[in-house]
C-alpha cells in the first residue's frame, strides 16, 4: 500500500491499491489522488550534526499537528487545558489468542498514583482500555494515535506530560537505516491485526519532537521489546551494581531523535531484546505488568528519590521476585515459558531508562 498524508490534519494514511480517495479516520477529510503513480518522492527528513549538542530542528509535519488542533476534539476527551496531562492505555486483547490478564489494572493503579501522588487532575488523564464502551475510549490504532496528539496538544513552558502504556510490544525490521540494531519498536493497539502497529519512529515524531523548551515529558512503557520505544538518543546502561554509562543511540542515518528544547525520560519495562511479564507474582492478590508494579512500588516505598534509585529499584523488585514459590512443576514450566524467565524462579526482564540528553541520574531528582 501507499502511505500519503491526509490532506487537512497530515495524518499518515494507507491508499489501498487502485483507490483514488481515502478518508480520514481522524478529521474524517476525504483526500482525492488523481493518479498515485504520479507520488512526487518525500522530503528528506531533518538531519543533525552529531557535534552540534541542541539543534532543536523545527518538527516533522508528517505524524502531528505541532500547536495547534486541526480536527475537532472527539466527544469525551478532557476539556480545557491543564499543564499536567496524561494519556494512559491499558489493553488486555480480550477473547483473543494474545489475551493479557494485568494490562487494565495497570492503567487504573496509573491513573490513582498520578491523581493521588503528583496532584495530576482526574479531569486531564484519559484513559483507553478495552473496557470502554466509548469508542473514542477503547484503545485502536486511531485513538491511540488521537490521545497523542491530545497530549501534547498547545504544550508550553511548565507542563508536565505523561504516557503510560501496558500493553503488547514487538519489532519489525527496519529499513531507514535509523536503528542502531536494525529493529523498530512498536506498540500494539488493540486491532493491531487489522490495522497494524505504531511504530517507535511515529511515537518520536508525535510526542518527543514537538516539546519546547521548559515541558517535560515522562513515558512509561510496560511492554515487551520497549527499551528503546520512545526512539529518545541516549540510553543508561546500568549493571546489577548500579554502575552505569549512557549509550549513543542516534541513528545512522543521522535523523535527529531528540526534542524541540523540552526534556523527555522514558522507562520501560525491559531491553529491546527482551520480554516482559503479566504475573500475580508481583502483588500476590491479581495480574499486573511486572514493570507497572515496581514503578508504582519504588514511588510509593520511597526509593524514588533520583532517577537512577528509581531505576534501581524497580530493577530490585523484579529480579528478586519468585514466580514460581508455592507452584508445582507443571506449573513452574507453563510460567516460565510465559513469562519469559526460568526454572530459577526468578523473572529475566530489565527495565531500561532512556532519554533526549545525558544527565547524571543519582543526582536528578526524579519527579512527575
Amino acid at each position: 500500500m501507499i502511505l500519503i498524508n491526509c490532506s487537512h490534519c497530515r495524518t499518515p494514511l494507507q491508499l489501498p491499491p487502485g483507490a483514488t480517495s481515502v478518508r480520514c479516520a481522524i478529521c474524517r477529510a476525504v483526500t482525492v489522488v488523481a493518479d498515485p503513480r504520479g507520488f512526487p518522492p518525500p522530503p528528506p527528513q531533518q538531519s543533525y550534526s552529531p557535534g552540534y549538542s541542541n539543534p532543536f530542528p523545527p518538527p516533522t509535519q508528517s505524524y502531528y499537528p505541532g500547536h495547534h488542533y486541526p480536527y475537532p476534539e472527539p466527544p469525551m476527551y478532557p476539556a480545557g487545558r491543564s499543564p499536567k496531562r496524561a494519556v494512559i492505555c491499558g489493553i488486555s486483547y480480550k477473547n483473543t489468542t494474545h489475551e493479557l490478564q494485568g494490562c487494565i489494572n495497570d492503567a487504573k493503579c496509573m491513573k490513582y498514583l498520578l491523581i493521588n501522588r503528583f496532584k495530576f487532575p482526574d479531569s486531564s488523564i484519559l484513559v483507553l482500555t478495552d473496557e470502554e464502551t466509548d469508542i473514542y475510549k477503547r484503545p485502536t490504532k486511531q485513538n491511540i494515535r488521537m490521545a497523542l496528539h491530545w497530549l501534547v496538544q498547545g504544550v508550553q513552558a511548565g507542563d508536565s506530560l505523561v504516557f503510560h502504556f501496558s500493553g503488547h510490544g514487538l519489532q519489525q525490521k527496519n529499513l531507514t537505516g535509523d536503528e542502531i540494531d536494525g529493529f523498530d519498536e512498536t506498540l500494539c493497539p488493540l486491532d493491531f491485526e487489522t490495522a497494524g502497529m505504531i511504530v517507535d519512529d511515529e511515537i518520536n515524531a508525535t510526542i518527543v519532537r514537538p516539546l519546547p523548551y521548559g515541558a517535560k515529558l515522562h513515558a512509561i512503557v510496560d511492554s515487551c521489546h520497549s527499551g528503546t520505544m520512545l526512539d529518545l538518543p541516549f540510553l543508561c546502561r546500568m549493571d546489577r551494581n548500579g554502575s552505569y554509562r549512557w549509550e549513543d543511540h542516534r541513528p545512522p542515518s543521522g535523523v535527529y531523535k531528540g526534542t524541540n528544547g523540552g526534556e523527555v525520560i522514558s522507562f520501560s519495562g525491559c531491553d529491546d531484546n527482551q520480554t516482559a511479564a503479566d504475573t500475580q507474582a508481583m502483588s500476590k492478590v491479581t495480574t499486573t505488568g511486572a514493570m507497572t508494579f515496581s514503578f508504582i512500588k519504588a514511588i510509593e516505598s520511597g526509593q524514588a528519590t533520583t532517577y537512577g534509585n528509581m531505576l534501581n529499584s524497580m530493577r530490585s523488585t523484579i529480579r528478586n521476585t519468585d514466580v514460581n514459590s508455592g507452584s508445582d512443576i507443571v506449573t513452574s514450566l507453563i510460567t516460565m515459558l510465559l513469562s519469559g524467565g526460568s526454572l530459577s524462579g526468578r523473572l529475566k526482564q530489565e527495565p531500561q531508562l532512556t532519554a533526549h540528553s545525558t544527565f547524571d541520574v543519582y543526582s536528578k531528582p526524579f519527579s512527575l
